[in-house]
């Protein structure tokens, strides 16, 4: 029924299902947290004493988990290139009020509380250089990003599965690390961060899975693809004043790596999800390409294992212009 189908009808056979997906994964804007549900009410009595307690806890966080924190907050805040981005997927037609463009909107207006929230809990703890954040923020909007995906929605939806779920890791794994030292206001932020990307990484993952019901050998291929080329943060083309593109991002990664908040044995642990997620072993029917690029994907965490046992990250600490001396 579903042979030699192109992208294009393949995308088109799960938009009947969108308002489905819209109903499962995403949450009603009346009935979802906004961020001025976590943040101190400036015309409370206790405001003065919500921003003294803000502004310690900020003080004493240790400083790799800080500027993984800011990091974290300017990814969030390039939301309008990932919006557009995935409007011009093949099969997405950003003109219509239905369908995959109703999706992309909704989800966008999900995302774009994260960095509302976290850019303005940074703004209130007054350790941050806002302006440099600021100025960081507009360059990786202004700057683009190529995530090696192109307009394929196969591996856009690879991409955006394994990406949501490396966000709800470090969203997760901040909150944790505050919650330790008591900062209890900051964990309960990334906590409901961390559990709208887990929602999100569902949904993804869930339109993956209904492709490879539909058209398995391009999925896996495209997948395969994807791997290849090695998954990339939309933050990676991150840089501060006077830096060159993407001159920031390995030392924003370092930190995030000797925090522990993501490392490359995450990067691994993700792709082992997906692949038990998918049940990528166990699809059958497959071409020949398919085939050995089933087999590629399999053997890929192991020759990752090895590399990552391999590596150490540096120890030196980068001076992010973010935060104040």
């Amino acid at each position: 029924m579903y042979q030699n189908l192109v992208r294009k009808e393949v995308m088109g056979i799960l938009e009947k299902e969108v308002s489905s997906f819209l109903e499962k994964f995403l949450t009603p804007i009346e009935k979802i947290w906004q961020p001025s549900d976590m943040l101190p009410d400036p015309s409370s009595a206790d405001f003065k004493y919500d921003l003294e307690e803000i502004q310690t806890f900020a003080r004493e966080m240790p400083y790799d988990l800080f500027v993984t924190l800011i990091g974290d907050c300017i990814t969030e805040e390039a939301l309008p290139s990932y919006e557009s981005w995935l409007m011009g997927v093949e099969g997405i037609n950003q003109e219509e009020k239905v369908g995959w463009a109703n999706w992309v909107r909704a989800w966008t207006a999900e995302e774009n509380r994260h960095g509302d929230l976290l850019n303005k809990y940074l703004y209130l703890c007054g350790r941050v250089n806002m302006r440099e954040v600021e100025i960081t923020t507009q360059y990786l909007i202004n700057d683009g990003f190529d995530l090696g995906t192109s307009m394929d929605p196969y591996k856009n939806f690879v991409y955006t599965s394994f990406q949501e779920t490396a966000t709800n890791i470090s969203h997760r794994r901040v909150g944790t690390l505050a919650k330790q030292s008591g900062n209890g206001k900051l964990a309960k932020m990334c906590g409901v961060i961390a559990a709208d990307e887990a929602r999100h990484a569902k949904a993804y993952k869930h339109f993956v899975a209904k492709i490879l019901e539909i058209d398995p050998s391009e999925m896996i291929i495209a997948f395969e693809d994807m791997m290849r080329k090695k998954i990339v943060m939309p933050a990676h083309m991150m840089r501060q004043s006077g830096q060159k593109v993407g001159e920031l991002w390995e030392h924003f990664s370092d930190a995030a790596q000797r925090c522990m908040v993501y490392t490359g044995q995450d990067y691994i642990n993700i792709l082992k999800d997906l692949l038990d997620e998918w049940k990528i072993e166990h699809v059958k029917g497959l071409t020949e390409k398919a085939e050995k690029a089933q087999e590629y994907l399999m053997k890929l965490p192991g020759r990752l294992q090895k590399i990552t046992d391999r590596i150490s990250t540096p120890d030196q600490q980068f001076q992010f212009s973010w935060v104040k001396s």
